[in-house]
């Protein structure tokens, strides 16, 4: 009976020492959230430029066309980093969020994307109306949305080849789990 007393009683002494650890880590465990959403924004942002890199490539983009893609690619920067606040804002909310809270959120993300390829759209006419017959073909391969074509090549041995390439193109991502 002593030995269980005693065992009890380290038992109690052990468990007020772990909830200590638990409320002096939860801050911690808080700040490795942010950093981890900034890491995500991070990579996300380089993502971007990544895909900018290849456009500029891939459509063979002339010094005279220059003004017009500088335009394009401030544009899709701009929404890449409007969607990686988002998506940021998400992660860090997320053990708050209630359902609808989660459902609003989403729907803020969804307008914002809407809201985003419509400025891409505008920034991008310019620039396809300067393009030449044979960048315009190429064009419409690599931005048909929902093929294959030009967007496999583009994304071949990358993590997130499912995006289409217009969204790829906007900066933005499906809405991710992260």
């Amino acid at each position: 009976m002593k030995k269980v007393f005693v065992i009890l009683a380290a038992t109690l002494s052990m468990s007020g020492a772990f909830a200590q650890t638990a409320a002096s880590s939860a801050a911690p465990a808080a700040a490795a959230a942010a950093s981890g959403a900034e890491a995500r924004a991070a990579q996300h942002q380089q993502r971007v430029e990544e895909r900018i890199a290849y456009l500029h490539s891939s459509l063979k983009i002339t010094a005279a066309q220059e003004p017009q893609w500088k335009t394009f690619a401030d544009v899709m920067r701009s929404n890449g980093q409007t969607m990686a606040g988002l998506y940021k804002q998400r992660a860090e909310g997320q053990a708050q969020r209630n359902a609808l809270d989660d459902m609003k959120q989403y729907a803020q993300i969804t307008q914002a994307h809407a809201d985003d390829m419509q400025k891409l759209v505008t920034a991008f006419e310019p620039l396809y109306n300067s393009l030449s017959p044979e960048q315009k073909k190429l064009a419409d391969v690599t931005f048909r949305h929902g093929q294959e074509t030009g967007h496999a090549q583009h994304n071949k041995g990358k993590p997130h080849a499912k995006a289409p390439a217009a969204e790829a193109a906007s900066g933005a991502e499906a809405a991710p789990a992260q």
